[in-house]
């Protein structure tokens, strides 16, 4: 469990009504960041949010949720204002919202292609250039920050029936470091770095599990997991809290000469 001091840190982070989303909500709380939940999960994001306000993680934290589609330029800018009106600031996004559809290349659909895209290089280039735009000097934040985009081990390794999905991560990782050298050159004031879990047993990643069974790359759900653990180096599945430790961190002073790194934070799989 992550220690780091983020005392007066106002973060938003998006997909954050559960799994990766919301543990990185709660490390970020527990570390002294105020935290906005943008989800489209309306329910499961106004609980998490509750959930963290009322744990107390830390004492005089403030939290929020805001409705936020990821693929919506609109969207973002209302989510933007919403975190400085109610947290006071801006100067962490946690680019986490994403999806994955299961598909052979030879059964791929065109619609589900489209969805990923949008959802995962879209949303993801959106979220950097709200960021950019409220906590670049003259912002509506105006201080500098970080950015840590969710990227995959797909992004390193071939693994099939999530070609697509690969691709998506990939582009997750290339904008990153784009981004990063922009910010830089630019004088932003804030760092752009990303991070590559491994499988977790969250909802998505157990569904992969599934439908690899169903397209018949493994003949049942414990097969399929065992396979992606033989792969991996430290013998077992990522948990939450890996990838929520690993996000603090970029996040933190510790970091502070980081940028444009992609950080693997998946027992060794995609080395």
């Amino acid at each position: 469990m992550s220690e780091k001091n983020l005392d007066g840190r106002k973060a938003l982070i998006t997909g954050g009504a559960r799994g990766i989303g919301a543990a990185i909500a709660h490390a970020l709380a527990r570390s002294g960041a105020a935290v906005m939940i943008g989800d489209i999960l309306d329910d499961a994001g106004q609980a998490t949010a509750a959930e963290i306000a009322k744990a107390g993680e830390k004492a005089g934290v403030k939290t929020g949720f805001i409705h936020l589609d990821v693929t919506d330029d609109a969207q973002w800018e209302k989510a933007v204002a919403a975190t400085v009106a109610t947290l006071g600031g801006y100067d962490i996004l946690i680019n986490n919202a994403g999806i994955e559809i299961t598909s052979l290349v030879s059964e791929i659909k065109a619609e589900d292609a489209r969805r990923m895209c949008d959802v995962n290089i879209v949303g993801t280039v959106l979220g950097m250039k709200h960021a950019f735009r409220a906590m670049r000097p003259g912002g509506l934040a105006g201080k500098g920050g970080a950015i840590v985009n969710i990227a995959s081990v797909a992004a390193t390794i071939a693994f099939p029936s999530i070609a697509v999905y690969s691709g998506t991560k990939s582009a997750v990782d290339r904008m990153t470091r784009v981004g990063a050298m922009e910010a830089g050159k630019l004088g932003y004031g804030v760092r752009v770095n990303c991070i590559y879990p491994g499988l977790i047993p969250t909802d998505m990643g157990m569904q992969l599990a599934n439908d690899i069974v169903k397209i018949g790359l493994a003949p049942d759900v414990n097969a399929a997991v065992g396979s992606v653990v033989e792969q991996t180096p430290l013998g077992k599945l990522a948990e939450v809290g890996d990838i929520a430790d690993a996000a603090v961190f970029l996040c933190s002073n510790d970091a502070r000469f980081i940028t444009g790194i992609g950080l693997p934070v998946d027992g060794g799989m995609g080395m």
